[in-house]
Order: C-alpha cells, then sequence, then structure tokens
C-alpha cells in the first residue's frame, strides 16, 4: 500500500509527527492501539472519520521505515 501521498508531517500539527493526512491522528496513536491489542474495526469505531486505508497506510508506513533501518538494537529483558 502506498502511503506517500497519505501521510504528512507538518511541524504545526503534533509537534511534526508522521499524521495521516486531513486529521490530526499520528501513525504512532494507530501503532500504539494495534500494540495493544485493536483491531481495525476497533480503530475504526473509536476514530470514525480514519478509514480502512488509513489504517493499513500507517502500518505500510512503519514496515517501510524498519526496512530501511540497518540494525535496531534491543536491550535485555528481564523476566
Amino acid at each position: 500500500m502506498n502511503w506517500k501521498n497519505r501521510i504528512i508531517v507538518d511541524p504545526d500539527v503534533l509537534v511534526g509527527k508522521s499524521i495521516i493526512k486531513g486529521t490530526r491522528i499520528s501513525v504512532e496513536l494507530i501503532l500504539d492501539r494495534v500494540a495493544d491489542g485493536w483491531t481495525t474495526e476497533d480503530i475504526l469505531s473509536a476514530y470514525p472519520h480514519l478509514s480502512r486505508d488509513d489504517v493499513l497506510v500507517a502500518l505500510s508506513f512503519a514496515a517501510e521505515l524498519f526496512r530501511e533501518e540497518k540494525s535496531i538494537a534491543a536491550g535485555k529483558v528481564a523476566v
């Protein structure tokens, strides 16, 4: 899914975080909701001005950022 015309960065909106164009909904917020176990339907219900494609482009955007990373450092997790 091509996110390039749907994800924008505007320094005047949410301190320049990546957002869904035409909203104040950040990619970060969508990823946080997914990480919390929300389904796409849960997100759309809570944020009715978003579309299914908006959620998918947010995920696509995040995936592309990780593909471009050279390495991701993760610390040890204490169990």
